[in-house]
C-alpha cells in the first residue's frame, strides 16, 4: 500500500505541472484505468490546461501532416501506375481523343448558323494536346490555318506580355502568334480559383475557314455516339 500510494502521489504531482496521462504512464507503472481514477479529482491551472491543449494541438497537426505524407506519397504511386497503363497511343486513338476532346469544349454548330471550329480552355496541357490532334489528325498547319485570341481579366493588362510568353513557350510558337487579347472586366468578389500569380487566362483557337470541317467533326460524334448503342 506504501509503494502504491507513494506512485499515486507522484502521478498526481506529474498531472498537477500538466503532463499527459501518457507522458505520466512512463513515470509511474500503473494500468490506465488505475491513473485515470488516480487523478478524476485533480484540477489543472490554466497553465497546465494550456499545456495539455498544446501538446493536443501539435499531436493534431503532427498526425494530419504525416497523413498528408502518406496521401502525396500514394497519389504519386498511382499516377506512376496508371502513366504506364497508357502504352504509345495510336494514329486512331488520336484521332478520337481529339473529337472526344472537341465534342466537350469546342463550338457546335446552331440553328445550321455557320460556325467556325473554336476550342478554348485555360489548361495548358489540353491545349497542347488539341494542337497536335490539329496538327497531325487534320492536317491543318497551325501557323497558316490558326488565330489565338487570349481571354484574360483586365487585372493583368499590365502583364500581358508575360502572358503571351507563357503560352508562345507552352505551344512552342512565336510570340507574334498571340498578339489578339481580349480584356474581361474585373470581378471583385469571384469563386475563379485561377487568380494570381498562375493565372494566364484562357486561351481560344480558332480555326479559319472552318465551317464544313466543323460540321465533319460534329458527323464525327454522331458516328462515336452510334457506334456505342
Amino acid at each position: 500500500m506504501y509503494i502504491k500510494g507513494k506512485l499515486r502521489n507522484k502521478a498526481i504531482k506529474l498531472r498537477e505541472q500538466g503532463l499527459t496521462y501518457n507522458e505520466i504512464l512512463s513515470h509511474v507503472c500503473v494500468s490506465k484505468s488505475t491513473l485515470s481514477l488516480w487523478l478524476r479529482d485533480v484540477g489543472l491551472a490554466k497553465k497546465q490546461k494550456q499545456r495539455l491543449t498544446e501538446k493536443k494541438l501539435a499531436a493534431i497537426k503532427k498526425g494530419g501532416e504525416a497523413r498528408h505524407r502518406e496521401r502525396i506519397k500514394r497519389t504519386k504511386e498511382i499516377k506512376t501506375t496508371a502513366k504506364k497503363e497508357i502504352k504509345e497511343i495510336s494514329d486512331r486513338e488520336l484521332w478520337l481523343i481529339g473529337i472526344a476532346l472537341y465534342w466537350a469544349e469546342g463550338t457546335k454548330e446552331k440553328y445550321g448558323r455557320a460556325t467556325m471550329i473554336e476550342f478554348s480552355n485555360t489548361d495548358s496541357k489540353m491545349i497542347n494536346i488539341y494542337l497536335y490532334w490539329l496538327r497531325y489528325s487534320l492536317r491543318l498547319d497551325i501557323t497558316k490555318d490558326v488565330v489565338f485570341t487570349i481571354y484574360i481579366h483586365e487585372t493583368k493588362r499590365f502583364e500581358i506580355e508575360k502572358v503571351k510568353k507563357f503560352w508562345s513557350d507552352i505551344t512552342n510558337l512565336p510570340i507574334s502568334e498571340f498578339n489578339r487579347v481580349f480584356y474581361k472586366k474585373h470581378k471583385p468578389k469571384t469563386n475563379r480559383k485561377n487568380i494570381g500569380d498562375n493565372y494566364y487566362g484562357t486561351l481560344k483557337v480558332i480555326v479559319r475557314k472552318s465551317t464544313d470541317l466543323n460540321r465533319k467533326i460534329a458527323g464525327w460524334i454522331e458516328g462515336m455516339v452510334k457506334s456505342l448503342n
